[in-house]
C-alpha cells in the first residue's frame, strides 16, 4: 500500500516538474483553458445572483386568500391558526378589512367612492408565502386553500410564476450547454498538450517500457499532468470570475438602486467553486486519458 502511494506521489511530483519546466507555455495554456471555463462559471454566478435578487424583491410568488364577505372575525382567526400550522406555508400576513378600508381612503381617487358606500366591502384577507415557490407546488396549495370553509377566493398569479420559473430554467440550461461545449474544448486542448508531452518524452517512455515498466506506471505522470492542468485552469477561471464580480459590483449596485432594489453581487460560493475545480480537473484527466490511449499505442 505504501509503495503504491509512493508511486502516485512520485508521478504527481514528476507531472508538476514537467508543468513548471516551461512556465510561459504552461501559463498560456492555463490562461486559455481558464478563460473558456470562466464563461460558464460566470454564467452560474450571474444566475445565482439573479435568484438572490428575485428572492429579495416583492415579486416573490405569493398566494392571496380572501374570506367571504359575511365571514366573522372568528372564522378568519381559525383560518390564520390553520395557516400557521400548515406544513407548506413559510409566512402568513393577515390583512383585516378595517385596515384595507383605511388604506383605500388614503388614495385621493378612491376616498369619495369609499365614503359613499354604506358598509365596508372589503373582506379579511391573508397573504401567504410558501416554502416551495415552484409553480406546481403553489397551484396545489391554491387548490387546497379554496376548499377551506369561509374562503371566497384564492388568487395566484400562476402565469407570472411560470414565466419566471421558465426563465430561470432557460438560464440553467444555457449555462449547462455552455459548460458542455467549452468542456469539450478543454478536453481537446488537453488532448493536444498531452500528445506533445508524449512526443517530447518518447525516448524516456521507450526506455521505461524496455525496463519492464507497466502501462499504468507510464501513464500515471501524464494523467497527473492533465489533472494539474485542469485544476490550474479551474483556479484561473475562479480568479477571473472573482475579479469580474469585484469590477461589476459598484455599477450593478448603482443600477439596481435606481429600481429601488438591493443586490450585493457575490462571486462563486463554496459549492460552486468545488464543482468548478472538480469539473476542470476531471476534464483534464479525461483529455489526458483519451490522448494516452491513442498515442501510447503508437
Amino acid at each position: 500500500m505504501k509503495i503504491w502511494l509512493f508511486h502516485h506521489r512520485d508521478a504527481a511530483l514528476l507531472a508538476w516538474r514537467r508543468l513548471t519546466a516551461a512556465p510561459l507555455s504552461s501559463l498560456l495554456s492555463l490562461l486559455a483553458i481558464g478563460v473558456a471555463l470562466a464563461l460558464p462559471a460566470g454564467g452560474q454566478m450571474l444566475l445565482a445572483n439573479a435568484l438572490q435578487l428575485a428572492g429579495t424583491t416583492s415579486a416573490v410568488p405569493q398566494i392571496s386568500i380572501f374570506m367571504a364577505g359575511n365571514a366573522e372575525r372568528r372564522a378568519a382567526t381559525e383560518i390564520g391558526a390553520r395557516l400557521a400550522k400548515y406544513g407548506g406555508v413559510k409566512q402568513v400576513q393577515f390583512l383585516p378589512r378595517e385596515e384595507t378600508l383605511a388604506r383605500m381612503k388614503t388614495s385621493p381617487g378612491l376616498r369619495d367612492v369609499v365614503d359613499a358606500l354604506p358598509t365596508n366591502p372589503f373582506p379579511d384577507a391573508f397573504v401567504v408565502t410558501a416554502t416551495d415557490d415552484y409553480p406546481d407546488a403553489l397551484e396545489r396549495l391554491a387548490v387546497e386553500f379554496r376548499q377551506w370553509p369561509k374562503v371566497e377566493h384564492v388568487q395566484l398569479d400562476s402565469a407570472w410564476v411560470r414565466r419566471l420559473d421558465a426563465l430561470f430554467r432557460l438560464g440553467r440550461t444555457a449555462v449547462m450547454l455552455l459548460g458542455v461545449l467549452l468542456g469539450a474544448g478543454l478536453i481537446a486542448i488537453s488532448f493536444g498538450i498531452i500528445r506533445a508531452q508524449v512526443l517530447t518524452h518518447r525516448a524516456e517512455i521507450e526506455v521505461s517500457a524496455l525496463l519492464g515498466a507497466t502501462d499504468g506506471f507510464i501513464r500515471r505522470p501524464f494523467l497527473y499532468y492533465g489533472v494539474l492542468l485542469g485544476l490550474g485552469a479551474g483556479i484561473v477561471a475562479w480568479l477571473l470570475v472573482g475579479a469580474a464580480a469585484l469590477w461589476l459590483r459598484a455599477p450593478l449596485s448603482e443600477l439596481v438602486r435606481l429600481y429601488e432594489l438591493t443586490l450585493d453581487l457575490r462571486a462563486l460560493d463554496g459549492r460552486d467553486t468545488a464543482l468548478l475545480l472538480g469539473f476542470a480537473a476531471g476534464l483534464g484527466w479525461l483529455g489526458a486519458m483519451i490522448s494516452l490511449r491513442q498515442h501510447l499505442r503508437q
